[in-house]
């Protein structure tokens, strides 16, 4: 199990002088646990969270006690895309949590790569609910059984592994195979619209020549 290092924050110190040496404010908290303000180094946090993400249970020293957790959130500055803030759920032992799993696209679909469909990938995460143990960090989808524009990959096609429970409809679908669209055709009798203005230029040059004309003869 992954092991993640917090120090216990002093709430009066700036967050921004944290941020400047380095550490990352964050709290920690859970059914058994009082919220507490802590600490961590950036560079082992990014590290950890690369590794681990939302659905994964590492264990959380706080310098006293080691903790049973998760990831619950990060919040990533727009500019920087550092971390300035995360949350950290304390898992309550003999009880099982609900996380959202990332899905993990494998393989090639025939629909794709032969028939030039386009890959849509209706769902990104599974929501499920496991015993911390039990928790898959990822869940693979192989997309090779995409063959045509008819198949789909449901939930129910998915190996999610033993003693998780699944919080969606089996029969949602993860993933399709669009057709390409096809160019829309002119239609036959459709104008020339560069004849159209060389003709329309003719008939003002000819008007323009009949007018000379009238003005000659006058």
């Amino acid at each position: 199990m992954l092991t993640i290092n917090a120090i216990k924050r002093d709430t009066s110190i700036n967050n921004d002088l944290l941020r400047a040496e380095g550490k990352i404010p964050g709290v920690f908290y859970g059914p058994k646990e009082e919220s507490t303000s802590i600490t961590f180094d950036e560079v082992e946090l990014i590290k950890i969270y690369q590794e681990a993400g939302e659905s994964t249970i590492i264990s959380l020293n706080d310098g006293e006690n080691e903790h049973d957790a998760l990831i619950q959130e990060i919040q990533w500055d727009a500019v920087s895309e550092k971390p300035v803030h995360v949350d950290i759920y304390v898992v309550e032992k003999g009880k099982k949590v609900e996380v959202e799993v990332p899905l993990e696209f494998i393989g090639e679909s025939a629909a794709v790569e032969t028939l030039g469909g386009t890959l849509v990938k209706v769902m990104h995460e599974l929501p499920i609910e496991a015993m911390p143990k039990d928790l898959p960090s990822e869940i693979t989808v192989d997309i090779s059984t995409l063959v045509d524009f008819e198949s789909q990959i449901k939930v129910s096609d998915l190996n999610i592994g033993d003693g998780v429970e699944v919080k969606v409809d089996m029969e949602e679908v993860v993933a399709l195979v669009q057709a390409p669209r096809k160019e829309e055709e002119e239609p036959e009798d459709a104008p020339d619209l560069d004849s159209i203005e060389v003709e329309k230029k003719g008939k003002d040059e000819e008007g323009e020549s009949d007018d000379s004309s009238e003005k000659s003869s006058e």
